[in-house]
């Protein structure tokens, strides 16, 4: 699935992405480690990978849209 990027903390490694229709998803310190990102600037698009659904949907990956998901 991709997003955009929207808020991203370099020092708690956290952020959140915006679905494409507009949906903000928060993500961990774990979940932009397992992308192997150093940054994430606001707009960059990026492919994330989720686990849940409803209030317990939870990002677990977040990496370049142009590089497949290694889990996938």
């Amino acid at each position: 699935m991709q997003a955009t990027a929207f808020t991203f903390d370099p020092t708690t490694r956290a952020g959140s992405v915006l679905l494409d229709d507009g949906t903000p998803l928060e993500f961990d310190a774990a979940a932009f480690e397992a992308g192997g990102l150093r940054l994430l600037p606001p707009g960059q698009r990026v492919r994330i990978r989720t686990e849940g659904s409803g209030q317990g949907r939870r990002v677990v990956y977040v990496g370049l849209y142009t590089f497949p998901d290694p889990a996938a």
